[in-house]
């Protein structure tokens, strides 16, 4: 799977700009969603419930309209970038956020699109100059933004943001560039099939098992979780892997701390700083700067 360049012209086509807007704002707010949820769904369990009832959906959708499976040399490739976005990269996030302050995992998430512009280096990807300053600047923006949160946390619980972002990148830079899965939304429902398998086995290896009945607000967040974060963002992410370049494609990392801002404004009554305020602003730029710079890398 190659991506392509967005569009002649220079200019953004409708799908990509859907794509963006649904990893920008929805996962906004799928942190929020992950704290709610633990509350009677432990992590590794509460995404492999996830992202199995996601995929099987949405792999029924896709044999209705039509789309043949993916064959077993697809299926391999979605267990190793299942295993390494969905399991690393989703599963210990969750795990993180047990113990893990938000300022601190917000920090550990900017700095995705930088690990996925270094190891897309030795494909011949390598970011243009506009590209290159927006990572520096909406990375910049996101210390700015988390500045005086609480950074405190378990060492478990930081070696999980690090392998949670570290196989994240890892896996979206595989899958773009050695791992090409199925053809268009049947490739992104087995991956979600075989990366919720791999969560449902660490899971039972870690004895994880939920709280039943589930309170109200958790089995809310777990429905949120299957519908906004896994079949409409997490296959928004993979279409914009496909479709554009690295670095824009990640660039969801720099603008989720804005939409949490005003996400903990508008639904919890936060009083937003005017220092919070600039650091927004210079969030913006940055992602501004990987617009104007992702033909470069496409």
């Amino acid at each position: 799977m190659t991506s392509a360049p967005a569009a002649a012209g220079g200019r953004l086509p409708p799908l990509v700009l859907a794509c963006l807007a649904a990893t920008w704002l929805v996962w906004g707010s799928t942190y929020l969603a992950i704290k709610f949820a633990l509350v009677s769904f432990p992590p590794f369990f509460q995404m492999g419930t996830r992202f199995l009832v996601a995929g099987a959906l949405l792999a029924a959708w896709m044999r209705w309209r039509g789309a043949p499976w993916p064959n077993a040399r697809q299926w391999r490739h979605a267990f190793v970038v299942g295993a390494l976005m969905l399991g690393g990269g989703m599963g210990c996030t969750a795990l993180a956020e047990t113990t893990v302050a938000s300022g601190l995992v917000v920090a550990f998430i900017a700095i995705g699109p930088l690990l996925i512009t270094l190891m897309s280096l030795p494909f011949g990807v390598r970011p243009a100059p506009a590209e290159a300053a927006g990572i520096a600047v909406g990375f910049a923006g996101v210390l700015m933004l988390v500045q005086g949160q609480g950074f405190g946390g378990s060492p478990a619980g930081l070696a999980a943001m690090l392998i949670a972002t570290s196989s994240w990148a890892l896996g979206s830079v595989l899958s773009q560039r050695r791992l090409p899965l199925a053809p268009g939304a049947m490739g992104f429902a087995s991956e979600m099939l075989a990366g919720g398998l791999v969560l449902m086995l660490i899971a039972l290896v870690r004895g994880e098992a939920p709280q039943w009945p589930p309170t109200a607000g958790a089995a809310a967040a777990w429905a949120y979780l299957v519908v906004a974060g896994s079949l409409v963002g997490f296959t928004a992410y993979m279409v914009l892997l496909a479709r554009t370049t690295p670095a824009l494609a990640s660039s969801y990392s720099f603008v989720n701390p804005v939409i949490a801002l005003l996400l903990g404004v508008g639904l919890a009554g936060e009083v937003v700083t005017t220092w919070e305020w600039i650091a927004s602003g210079v969030i913006v730029a940055g992602v501004v700067l990987l617009v104007l710079g992702r033909r470069a890398g496409a």
